[in-house]
């Protein structure tokens, strides 16, 4: 073992020497004729591994981080663990966490923020203990931050606890401190092969090199082009996309540790320029100083903070590029001894606080460290362990087989994780192709391992195997999984002959179809079979089935063609099927219609919805919307996150935000808003919103966009600017062919009624329906003047429906609407013989809809046309066009249908619950309220008196307690 930086508190290992720091790598001798496996690097203290599953620590102890009371120079054994075997150890920065081979942890040291997850908030802890409710589950990896800590389960679950100021441990909340281990639910289903973290943060790989990021992002840390914290796991989507390699760094870059050449903090990864053509197979980073290897030369190089001598280049000046670490280093092919002083074969280095190791080894001792230990990773279905089920003597399973196919069946991270394209996952560049049109699975082998497991011949297996996904797996299956990884069993398990056999289907068998296949060919076949399995139908009658499910739905195609073109002899209603939304997934419709769009399969057997749109009802269709909606959002980010990536490298790509921001001040919040709108590109608006009020701190996740439209809104439709007309009789207003202001605000109002409806967030917008007509491409008629303005509406039924006993009257009529200055002499002047209009029926007929035409059309065209182009730049396309006028108008402006009892259902946290006293207090004053002071309460919480038209249950709101003395917030 070679040591060298801070030797002051002994964390070296190197016994009672006199130097406070060691600028060069130095022999501990303790290690002589003993194998390391592991070490721990704390702040200021250190755990070393051995072979033998023995635990030995040095350093600093002031918060019982060592456990023993023994010395502190030179490494000193944890005689509390000696009845255990241990695989791997992990230090923070006063905690130490130490994993044994049943998969059980221990925890010793500083406990104050819950890190030691004994379910206390103790200070100290100096003799090690076991994490009780970590004890039936094996764990397989084990990582410490600063004050918090994770841990990864043979199953593929991902557990953290301790501090969690910033989010670190990945539960979506941040502040307060946990203490015993939690499941972050967010990352279920993916299979994971590496955790990590860091002072204030955490990652954790995938096997296929995806890498997943939270926690405290002050200096860009997690590498997402921005600086703001993540309380939730977040895909670095910049680095999925590498293939060919490289060392990339991001984060705080003060000392240089960030290795390129400067001081810079960087919010994206960035390649480490020097470091190019080398092949690094292992990285470490310290505070901040960063370690990286290159085996096929031997080469060591650090950079970074060196005040310490943490860097080993003999000297304490900070290196902003790469550094050869000092040393007589051999390459991967030497068949040097390791006792020679001519060279050492490097076989794992580690970065901690200030202090750096070397573990060197000899040739014949020496790995590729990117191929973890079995015992390290998740388990996974293989040849090796199906050979090994298929080799018992027939009778009852041994305990070991059986815990192995309840942990593989049971774990969607398992099942995702098996059957790679290729064997050697870490090392061959082909698997990390995963993506919507790659797997990265091997069906075939899937196909034939599947169909090896299930067969008669050892029906205990097959039992075991069916109950574990009837009772385990399928029930638990994530409705909105985090990443196209979690998606890979829908291609696999449709291959295991279980679901083949009639006797197994059971009405569970539902959920397995909730995720949308993949877009590639596999994946329709994949579709297919899921088909029949949440149809639970036979293949055998499966054709039959969807033939006359086809045929239903054309049917019902023809009957709703031919009422529309009759004028809606059958009201459009009638054809909706309101129990769609517990029939199929809706958005999982959607998608897979999308995929038939793009890639045309033929006739493959899978009926699609949404091919027969008129069945969905306004909820159907608002749920069809907001999916279409996310998925252009997630588009226009990852398009921004692709030239971002692409600005690290060609400087002539400007770099771009991957949200909208609108930064605007409260009295020139028109102003302001026009300003930024106008600069941004049409596909600026395509990107989430967020609204940044100045002088103001308010963080938006949602109830400042909606102040800002309501403000917005207000400003734009006052009548002071005269860009509209205010109808007082129906309470509703119009285009003004009289208005003064410049026409470019129309083109604003569009884009702000767009980004409202796009960003699902319901505004006052006091239009008549014949408004969402025109946006339909529907006209507007007689009735919709009606609505709008009725005593005119009145006098033009009354001008059709005359006699001529009551022809002096409709004189009076039209020249009352003539004098009310409605444009009726403009119109008169449009039809032929107009001074016969009283007289000829036909051309009433021809006055009335000229005049409607006048009001919705001619008169306010210019003014439209822009609303309309400022609207379609951010709103539109196929699914916009499913809506009738009335839903559409609904889902802009909300609805009344109110359920005050819905309400009761908020989320509640930290000291109440539903029946908490000061909450029934709330909920009774509260309920006892007249209903325009409830409309009061509706608007103060959610920027609207009116309701979004998915119901009050789409609402999501939280109350929760701000100070014991001052009750409750309601965000």
């Amino acid at each position: 073992m070679l040591c060298w930086g801070n030797a002051s508190y002994g964390q070296l290992g190197l016994g009672g020497i006199d130097e406070e720091i060691v600028v060069e790598p130095r022999k501990c001798e303790f290690f002589h004729g003993k194998k390391v496996c592991d070490v721990g690097c704390g702040l200021r203290h250190t755990a070393f591994l051995l072979e033998d599953g023995t635990v030995y620590t040095c350093g600093c102890n002031d918060l019982g981080q060592l456990g023993h009371e023994k010395c502190r120079k030179k490494p000193e054994q944890v005689v509390a663990l000696d009845a255990q075997i241990i695989l791997a150890v992990s230090c923070g920065e006063s905690h130490t966490l130490a994993l044994n081979d049943k998969g059980q942890v221990f925890s010793w040291g500083q406990g104050s923020d819950g890190q030691l997850g004994l379910n206390n908030f103790e200070e100290c802890v100096r003799v090690p203990r076991n994490i009780k409710s970590l004890s039936d589950i094996q764990i397989a990896q084990v990582a410490c931050g600063y004050w918090h800590s994770h841990a990864l389960s043979r199953g593929g679950q991902v557990f953290s606890w301790g501090h969690n100021r910033y989010g670190q441990l990945g539960l979506g909340i941040n502040g307060q401190s946990i203490s015993t281990p939690q499941i972050i639910q967010s990352l279920q289903g993916v299979p994971f092969t590496q955790i990590s973290a860091g002072g204030a943060h955490s990652f954790a790989l995938t096997l296929s090199g995806a890498v997943f990021g939270w926690g405290r992002n002050k200096f860009g840390q997690l590498g997402l082009n921005d600086c703001n914290d993540r309380s939730y796991p977040t895909l670095l989507k910049s680095l999925r996309s590498q293939r060919e390699g490289g060392v990339f760094t991001f984060g705080a870059g003060g000392y240089g540790q960030l290795g390129h050449n400067s001081t810079n903090h960087e919010i994206n990864p960035r390649k480490v320029f020097e470091l190019m053509g080398n092949v690094v197979t292992q990285i470490s980073c310290g505070r901040q100083h960063t370690m990286a290897f290159t085996p096929s030369c031997g080469k060591m190089d650090a950079f970074g903070l060196a005040g310490n001598g943490q860097l080993g280049t003999r000297s304490t000046c900070n290196r902003k590029n790469p550094a050869p670490v000092k040393g007589p280093w051999g390459a991967s092919n030497s068949s040097m001894d390791t006792d020679s002083e001519s060279g050492y074969c490097v076989k794992r280095i580690y970065a901690g606080g200030d202090q750096s190791f070397a573990h060197y080894c000899t040739a014949s001792d020496k790995d590729d460290v990117r191929i973890p230990d079995t015992h390290r990773r998740i388990c996974t279905l293989n040849q090796e362990i199906i050979h090994k089920w298929c080799n018992y003597s027939p009778g009852r399973l041994p305990i070991e087989i059986s815990n192995e196919i309840e942990l593989v069946f049971s774990s969607a991270s398992c099942l995702n994780g098996s059957f790679s394209l290729n064997e050697v996952i870490f090392i061959n560049p082909d698997h990390y192709s995963t993506s919507s049109k790659c797997s990265g699975v091997d069906l075939s082998m899937a196909r034939l391992l599947l169909h090896r497991v299930v067969q008669q011949d050892h029906h205990e297996i097959a039992q075991q195997i069916a109950a574990r996904l009837e009772k385990n797996l399928i029930p638990r299956l994530s409705n909105s999984p985090p990443d196209i990884e979690a998606l890979r069993l829908y291609l696999t398990l449709p291959e295991c002959p279980l679901f083949s056999d009639r006797n197994n289907y059971v009405d569970h068998r539902y959920s397995i179809c909730q995720i949308p296949p993949q877009s590639e060919r596999d994946s329709a076949e994949g579709a297919r079979k899921l088909v029949m399995h949440k149809m639970g139908i036979p293949s055998v009658e499966q054709r039959i089935f969807t033939c006359f499910l086809d045929t239903s739905l054309r049917l019902l195609e023809i009957l709703h063609t031919v009422s529309e073109r009759a004028g809606h002899i059958i009201e459009y209603d009638k054809f909706y099927i309101h129990e769609l939304d517990d029939l199929i997934d809706i958005r999982n419709d959607y998608v897979t219609w999308i995929q038939r769009q793009m890639y045309p399969l033929g006739q493959d057997g899978v009926v699609t919805l949404c091919r027969y749109p008129f069945v969905f009802d306004a909820q159907a269709k608002t749920t069809l919307l907001q999916t279409d909606a996310v998925i252009q959002m997630q588009m226009a980010v990852d398009q921004a996150q692709m030239q971002n990536f692409s600005s690290m490298f060609m400087p002539a790509v400007e770099s771009v935000n991957p949200c909208l921001i609108l930064i605007v001040r409260r009295e020139n919040i028109v102003g302001d808003t026009m300003e930024v709108l106008r600069k941004s590109k049409n596909v600026d608006y395509k990107r989430p919103l967020k609204v940044i009020f100045v002088g103001e701190e308010a963080v938006d996740a949602g109830g400042v966009r909606k102040e800002f439209f309501l403000l917005i809104m207000k400003e734009l439709l006052d009548p002071k600017y005269g860009m509209f007309r205010y109808h007082e009789e129906s309470r509703l207003i119009w285009f003004s062919n009289k208005t003064f202001e410049d026409i470019d605000l129309f083109n604003l109002i569009g884009i702000v009624c767009g980004l409202a409806i796009y960003n699902l967030t319901i505004v006052e917008l006091n239009f008549p329906v014949a408004l969402y007509k025109k946006l339909l491409k529907k006209k507007p008629t007689l009735e919709d003047l009606k609505e709008l303005m009725s005593d005119v509406g009145r006098s033009l039924q009354h001008l059709l429906d005359y006699t001529e006993d009551d022809l002096e009257d409709t004189f009076c009529l039209n020249f009352t609407i003539t004098e009310e200055n409605y444009g009726a002499t403009e119109v008169l002047e449009l039809i032929p013989n107009g001074e016969d209009i009283n007289v000829n029926k036909s051309n009433r007929q021809d006055f009335v809809n000229a005049y409607v035409d006048y009001v919705f059309n001619t008169s306010v065209a210019p003014l439209f046309e822009c609303f309309h182009a400022g609207f379609h730049k951010v709103c539109g396309g196929k699914v916009l066009e499913l809506f009738q006028p009335n839903e559409l108008q609904a889902m802009v402006i909300g609805n009344t249908n109110y359920d005050w009892t819905e309400l009761e259902k908020y989320e509640y946290k930290g000291e109440y619950w539903a029946d908490h006293p000061t909450i029934r207090l709330f909920w009774e004053v509260f309920h006892s309220l007249p209903i325009e002071k409830k409309k009061q309460f509706l608007l103060f919480l959610t920027g609207s008196d009116r309701i979004p038209i998915l119901g009050m249950k789409s609402l999501k709101l939280v109350i929760q307690p701000t100070d014991h003395n001052q009750g409750f917030n309601l965000a």
